[in-house]
């Protein structure tokens, strides 16, 4: 399958917003095009994360990865969290992922990056097993704990 990758912008808002609401959807979340719409239009006004986008030949959308800039203290240097990648159900299994994966390393090198960090659900075998492929290492030294300030 022919796919190009490319760096989203303020053009690219609503397709990688209709992509971000089915992403959520994977995740349970009911679909809100509006809230994905203005979550995603907010991070590239505010420029807070780089959005690769995944199309076919027709321009047809078939998946993204959001990075977002974060940086170790411990090791003194950037860091990219990737914070979401998704393929649209026709692009599975056809290396989209990877490219997308492949370009979101090659931004991060790019930028004198020392790592990538993501999570995934503990369920989803897929992507673990993509991500272990690429290189990934699951962290076995650390927990993630998580606040919830809507809650508390």
């Amino acid at each position: 399958m022919a796919v190009q990758v490319l760096r989203v912008d303020a053009q690219h808002i609503d397709t990688v917003a209709s992509l971000f609401d089915a992403y959520r959807g994977f995740y349970g979340q009911p679909s809100n095009l509006t809230q994905s719409r203005a979550f995603i239009a907010e991070r590239i006004a505010r420029d807070e994360s780089v959005i690769f986008l995944a199309e076919d030949v027709t321009g047809a959308a078939l998946g993204f990865v959001q990075l977002f800039p974060t940086f170790s203290s411990i090791d003194a240097h950037r860091t990219w969290l990737l914070g979401d990648l998704f393929t649209t159900p026709e692009a599975r299994g056809r290396g989209v992922a990877t490219q997308l994966m492949n370009s979101a390393r090659a931004f991060a090198l790019l930028t004198g990056a020392k790592g990538m960090t993501l999570e995934t659900a503990t369920d989803n075998l897929v992507a673990q097993r993509l991500y272990e492929s690429l290189g990934y290492v699951r962290d076995e030294g650390y927990y993630t704990y998580c606040l919830d300030l809507k809650k508390s």
